[in-house]
């Protein structure tokens, strides 16, 4: 079983916080370091339930160690920790996801959030559709988006809504990466994803910005898990996520700070 060490002493928490049941309207209470005990624990074989948009940064992060991970709709996540499925810490999209999981008594500790992250509209490289934006232009396309109850689909509700535009997708999908993975193979004309999707799809595709997506950003929290196999490894997990290391390459991936 490889292991991988935190070695940093003293690591600086950026943007920490406590969920709470506001939606995604709170904001993260900055924290000052970790403890020493947490940054000598190794990361092990920490068990990780992480939503799909994390499905590439959260592995460059932990690097060579052996991490179980189990990326998927937050939602989905949350039913499969209540169904008894072992896992050590939950990454959660939106802070409605993590809420749920509070409330359920399935989270040990506070929710801390972690990242920021805002919705494009992504078409195929060549844009064949001609579409334009979030408009008329996409009416009649093949357009694919998130279901409701994950989050980017009630992101994809809540920015619609705000912008005045009934959508009519042809198919809504239980994750992101589904959603773009119809686009980049041409399935979909068009598809409603994370900007930090739409940059790791490269030039398989182009976005056009959606009207104050970037002001009513996502939030992405973290916590322990309450019946944890390995609660030693799985704040480890979260502390390097935290730490100035994990945030400088979730960074690099196109999120945002936490607020």
């Amino acid at each position: 079983m490889k292991r991988l060490a935190i070695l940093a002493a003293t690591i600086l928490l950026v943007g920490c916080g406590t969920a709470t049941s506001q939606g995604d309207q709170s904001s993260a209470t900055p924290s000052a370091t970790v403890s020493p005990s947490a940054t000598q624990a190794t990361l092990g074989e920490s068990i990780v339930f992480a939503a799909a948009s994390l499905n590439k940064v959260f592995p460059e992060i932990t690097g060579d160690a052996d991490i179980n991970y189990s990326f998927d709709g937050s939602s989905g996540l949350v039913d499969q920790l209540k169904g008894g499925a072992p896992a050590d810490v939950f990454a959660s999209a939106d802070q409605m996801n993590m809420d749920k999981a509070v409330e359920a008594g399935l989270i040990d500790g506070e929710p801390q959030m972690f990242a920021t992250n805002y919705l494009v509209i992504a078409v195929p490289a060549g844009n064949p559709a001609n579409v334009t934006g979030l408009d008329t232009s996409l009416d009649g396309t093949k357009l694919v988006v998130c279901a409701a109850e994950v989050p980017c689909g009630a992101a994809t509700a809540r920015i619609t809504e705000a912008n005045g535009v009934t959508l009519s997708p042809v198919s809504e999908e239980s994750n992101v990466t589904d959603v773009l993975g119809k686009v980049t193979s041409g399935e979909a004309d068009a598809g409603i994803v994370y900007a930090t999707d739409a940059t790791s799809a490269g030039d398989k595709v182009e976005t056009f910005e959606i009207p104050g997506a970037k002001e009513d950003p996502n939030t992405y929290w973290i916590a322990l898990v309450k019946d944890a196999p390995d609660k030693a490894a799985g704040q480890a997990f979260i502390d390097l996520i935290l730490s100035a290391e994990g945030q400088a390459k979730l960074a690099g991936y196109g999120f945002g700070a936490p607020q």
